[in-house]
């Protein structure tokens, strides 16, 4: 596979069924972050193919196929609005516009996280790096796609809250996962575990 002019990965085959659940790790620079761009279809790939659904990933199927995903960033870019703005914000877009936000839904979530519902009326701005990671989860969550992309989601939090993240993501059991982390108890969650070291000729 190869992207803006580099070999990301050599020898690298991977198929993910509905409702399957995996984990990629790799150090640093061996293109964890690139491959879930490219999957979303914000990279470009010059050598290989990406196939989502069965449909190939290219410049014209990217929107479509996109929105079937949710993705999730190691440091979400919530803005500074409350908590319910940003849970509520993505209903107001028109490829969200068919599907129901519920308040019992986002207060089921909060609670399964760790997070106290009187949060929802707090600025982003005064939230901890794990609250945001939290938040930014259950927004994706909230969609109810069929495919959801994690890019270190548990980076900011400790054990017991990584443990809550790690047992509600297996309770999904419909919903396919693709999550780049180093942490164990999240591993521990998922069915199994790829390292890119294996498929990588250099870090990037």
């Amino acid at each position: 596979m190869r992207a803006a002019g580099s070999t990301l990965f050599s020898n690298l085959s991977l198929t993910l069924e509905p409702g399957e659940k995996l984990l990629i790790k790799a150090p640093s620079g061996f293109g964890k972050s690139t491959l879930l761009r490219a999957l979303l279809g914000f990279v470009p790939i010059s050598a290989g193919s990406i196939s989502i659904f069965g449909n190939e990933l290219t410049s014209r199927s990217a929107w479509q196929l996109r929105s079937r995903m949710a993705y999730v960033d190691q440091e979400p870019d919530l803005g500074d609005d409350s908590v319910e703005t940003v849970f509520s914000r993505p209903f107001s877009y028109k490829r969200n516009r068919h599907l129901h936000l519920t308040s019992r839904r986002i207060t089921e979530l909060m609670s399964q996280l760790g997070l106290p519902d009187s949060l929802r009326s707090k600025k982003i701005t005064t939230l901890s790096g794990g609250e945001k990671q939290r938040i930014a989860l259950i927004s994706a969550l909230l969609l109810e796609r069929e495919i959801l992309l994690l890019d270190e989601p548990t980076s900011a939090l400790d054990e017991k809250t990584t443990l809550s993240v790690a047992r509600l993501l297996r309770e999904m059991k419909e919903l396919t996962i693709l999550a780049i982390s180093h942490d164990p108890s999240l591993a521990g969650a998922l069915d199994r575990t790829v390292d890119l070291r294996q498929h990588t000729r250099e870090p990037l």
